[in-house]
């Protein structure tokens, strides 16, 4: 027997339940993991409150790293006693012990530890796909980037950076800013006391900026229309504030004719061969030292409920890590 967070209710926090489960032998095509460490992310408060929506009792988490204990028929390309990682539903991370499909999993490279592979595996694979894919970030290019502080923000900022763009994020203090700068962003704003429309013209002489990654939605969402220029491309890809509010197309075609998505990393990675090379040059760009991960927090995965008490009030910065 194994144990999980087990969710029974939708609600808050306290409906994330430590348990025990029973956890069956793989299946044709599946893998029984024991995780060494699994990531937050805010996805899993979305799940947990209702947003999106999950047939109760379930296990929430998306994201995870650990051994494989088993395998089923069918598995050709994992062993026991690889270390793997993955980023994706099914749910069911917050576990001790799991199954997962074999096609779903990653192997890890011998640079890459546990710990660094929860940390990164979601925050990282979406920074990759909304730099690399969504909107193609080429030098030169002026980007803003909000939630720059946090995990898929410092991960992003990087990664801008190494492409040669200049960066303007959003934080909300002055920590965060620090923080941000740190981590590749040129020009950290503090929306709390600044207008970060305002200070991207400027930044931008008037012009505004190609693209703007927003997680964070109803807050941000019509002003970020603001910072873009002719052609440019809202990207919203989270909303942590609640969701934006209805838009009127025609107000697209009124800003400059502007582009308007809601990317998901299971969509760009729902093939196994762009699940792999995905992973992989996000295994690259952080081996090479051009993104460095911060873990700057760490809970036991049986105090899940102060995780997500801690990601609600924004009092995390980067990664934070379930200890297994």
């Amino acid at each position: 027997m194994a144990f999980a967070i087990r969710i029974h209710e939708i609600g808050g926090p306290e409906v994330l339940k430590w348990e025990e489960v029973a956890v069956a032998d793989p299946g044709p095509g599946e893998v029984r993991l024991r995780h060494a460490a699994v990531g937050l992310n805010f996805i899993d408060v979305y799940f947990r409150t209702g947003v999106y929506g999950a047939q109760v009792p379930f296990t929430p988490g998306l994201e995870a790293s650990g051994v494989v204990e088993a395998v089923g028929d069918g598995v050709s390309d994992l062993s026991i006693g690889d270390r793997v990682a993955y980023a994706g539903p099914p749910a069911g991370a917050y576990s001790e012990e799991r199954l997962m499909p074999a096609h779903q999993v990653v192997k890890l490279p011998d640079g890459v530890s546990d710990e660094m592979a929860a940390a990164m595996m979601l925050k990282g694979m979406t920074a990759r796909y909304l730099l690399r894919e969504t909107y193609r970030v080429k030098a030169g290019d002026t980007i803003l980037i909000h939630a720059a502080a946090g995990g898929v923000g410092l991960i992003a900022c990087q990664w801008a950076k190494h492409l040669g763009a200049t960066v303007i994020g959003t934080v909300s203090s002055d920590e965060k800013a620090e923080l941000a700068a740190a981590h590749g962003c040129d020009h950290p704003i503090v929306y709390t006391r600044e207008n970060f429309v305002e200070r991207v013209k400027s930044i931008t002489d008037g012009e505004g900026v190609p693209v703007v990654y927003d997680s964070v939605g109803k807050d941000t969402f019509m002003d970020s229309l603001d910072c873009l220029r002719p052609l440019g491309s809202m990207v919203i890809f989270g909303q942590s504030s609640g969701a934006p509010p209805p838009l009127e197309v025609g107000v697209l075609a009124a800003k400059g004719s502007l582009f308007l998505t809601r990317p998901t990393l299971v969509t760009y990675t729902a093939k196994r061969e762009d699940l792999v090379a995905t992973a992989q040059e996000l295994f690259q760009v952080v081996q090479a030292g051009a993104v460095r991960l911060e873990i700057n927090q760490r809970f036991p995965l049986r105090e899940a409920a102060a995780a997500h008490r801690a990601l609600e009030a924004r009092e995390t910065t980067g990664s934070t890590i379930l200890t297994v």
